[in-house]
């Protein structure tokens, strides 16, 4: 950067910071050359083309997606449950003999005790999380919790009853929780907003990479007669997180939470990191001051970082959208993807057929997100997220009509609409909540109102699993196919509550949605409100010019 500026209203240059000249102005015009800067930063994000933030941030999304690559760990153990009850060995060892079936079945109760088990570990890592992040950062507390992974998966894999299976599902939790909430917050933070929706919609990849290799992994030890038919896929899961934590270490922490703690020149030297060298039109310094200037204007908006704060004044409208957000994830049918090999074979499918199409599904499922991304670029997230959910309604209504058919055809039909499904989800619903819960958060409290999404979606869970496996299993309701319609029911809700209270962050930097909150714009006109977060300096810097050509005379 050069040593002087102009700002707006003088007729010269700033004195020379270095000589200490005209000492009397060098106050409010720093602070007034900081806003020039961070407009200047925010106009330039605003112009930004995907190459051009490709060619500049390559290094910031290789660290997004290694810190996004965690969640793969919790996407194919919580699809690895489902499968592994349509595991005849994995039954035999935790299940019970039931005579009506003549089979090993794992009762309804221990299915959501297992299910519900990691869903409350979740809980306690996503509380530890939000403390930990914003303490000791997002990188300290992803090495930490991938060092409490390695140690409790020998409880899975060493576990000799169900009870102990359980305990090993609730330790588990507790750093799949923590992974819950850095990945979105770490993967908003360290690139600019035209890079934002690809890598927090990556999360969602990342889910479902896990997914799949669950069903692969399921379908190769399925034949398997011995305890290894489900000890080699609860073995799997050491193969993430040792090469995740050696290149966790070399990882840049995000300039955000430096700027959020005062530390500037290591902000500085984050930013350095994750940008490439001789770019032109980038200017490190105009990027520091758009994030100071964001930061300074959250602070002034709001009155403080704690928990609390997250309900009070407009914080409390972003908390309800963000936790609304994620509720509808659970509330929408999607609960019937993590169970598809054990509900076809519920459906009167045999395992090897119902992993096979699993392995589609979930196959699918990743072509769905990556098309997300070529979506999003054009399309707004409140119009695919609505989108979405009247298309899986739809389907879950199919589905459930599919139900009343007897023969062959009908389940295997029952089959593909639910691989639609997966497909609709994946494309929609699943990869753009991730993007919205990451933007519509303010920046000083985006890890608390994460966390306290992320809660609110881990305990909805868990009534979401008591209610799916005791609709699906043949020893309790036993609907079957019929299931899709109480999903559908609840789908229908959730997509009445988006077309009401879910706001377009496309194009927005955090300073516009600050204020677009703030101005408590509708939530069906966010995209048509036009904000400038510098408008309220102009007065300002235009008096300091006025100074400036005093001193100068």
């Amino acid at each position: 950067m050069a040593d002087t500026k102009t700002p707006p209203g003088s007729d010269g240059p700033l004195p020379d910071k270095e000589t200490g000249a005209v000492a009397a102005a060098a106050a409010p015009l720093d602070g007034d050359i900081a806003i020039v800067e961070a407009k200047h930063a925010s106009e330039k994000e605003h112009q930004m083309s995907l190459l051009k933030a490709l060619k500049l941030y390559p290094k910031a999304i290789g660290w997004s997606v290694l810190v996004s690559s965690t969640i793969i760990m919790e996407g194919y153990d919580l699809a690895l449950l489902g499968n592994l009850y349509a595991s005849p060995a994995f039954n035999k060892k935790f299940g019970e003999y039931d005579a009506a079936s003549d089979k090993y079945v794992v009762s309804a109760a221990w299915q959501s005790g297992l299910s519900n088990g990691a869903r409350a570990g979740e809980i306690f890592g996503l509380i530890f999380a939000g403390w930990a992040s914003d303490r000791f950062g997002y990188k300290m507390t992803t090495i930490g919790s991938l060092i409490l992974m390695i140690c409790f998966i020998f409880v899975l894999f060493f576990a000799p009853n169900v009870k102990v299976l359980v305990v090993g599902e609730i330790l588990c939790g507790v750093p799949w929780g923590a992974f819950q909430s850095v990945t979105a917050a770490y993967a908003s933070e360290v690139a600019p907003m035209v890079l934002r929706p690809y890598l927090t919609t990556f999360i969602n990849m990342c889910w479902v990479i896990g997914q799949f290799f669950a069903v692969a992994v399921n379908k190769g030890s399925v034949g398997r007669n011995d305890d290894y038919a489900y000890k080699i896929p609860f073995a799997v899961q050491w193969v993430w997180p040792v090469p995740i934590l050696a290149g966790l270490i070399f990882a840049p922490e995000s300039p955000w939470w430096y700027v959020r703690h005062g530390r500037k020149e290591e902000a500085r030297r984050s930013l350095l990191r994750l940008t490439s060298r001789n770019q032109p039109d980038f200017d490190l310094d105009e990027t520091i001051a758009m994030i100071e200037h964001t930061n300074e204007l959250e602070k002034k908006l709001k009155e403080g970082v704690r928990f609390r704060d997250c309900f009070k004044g407009v914080d409390l409208r972003r908390t309800e959208i963000v936790v609304g957000i994620w509720l509808v994830q659970t509330l929408g049918g999607q609960n019937l993807m993590g169970y598809f090999a054990y509900f076809l074979v519920q459906a009167g499918m045999d395992s090897s057929n119902s992993f096979t199409l699993s392995l589609c599904q979930y196959a699918l499922g990743m072509i769905g997100t990556a098309g997300s991304w070529f979506l999003m670029s054009r399309v707004g997230r409140r119009k695919i997220h609505f989108g979405g959910l009247c298309a899986q309604l739809t389907l879950l209504i199919i589905v459930g009509c599919l139900s009343f058919g007897t023969t062959k055809a009908s389940v295997w039909a029952i089959g593909a609409m639910l691989i639609v499904f997966t497909f609709v989800y994946d494309f929609a619903v699943g990869p753009v909540t991730y993007s919205l819960v990451s933007e519509l958060s303010s920046t000083r409290l985006k890890a608390k109102t994460i966390v306290l999404a992320r809660a609110a979606y881990n305990a909805s869970n868990i009534f979401v699993n008591v209610m799916t496996n005791y609709q699906l299993s043949s020893t309790a309701w036993n609907w079957g196919a019929r299931t899709a319609f109480f999903w559908a029911g609840s789908c229908l809700l959730s997509a009445i509550w988006v077309f009401f209270r879910l706001p377009e962050p496309k194009g927005r930097t955090y300073a516009e949605l600050d204020l677009l909150f703030e101005q408590r714009v509708p939530a069906r006109k966010f995209a048509e409100t036009k904000i400038d977060p510098f408008a309220h300096t102009e007065e300002k810097r235009s008096l300091s010019g006025e100074m400036l050509e005093h001193v100068e005379k």
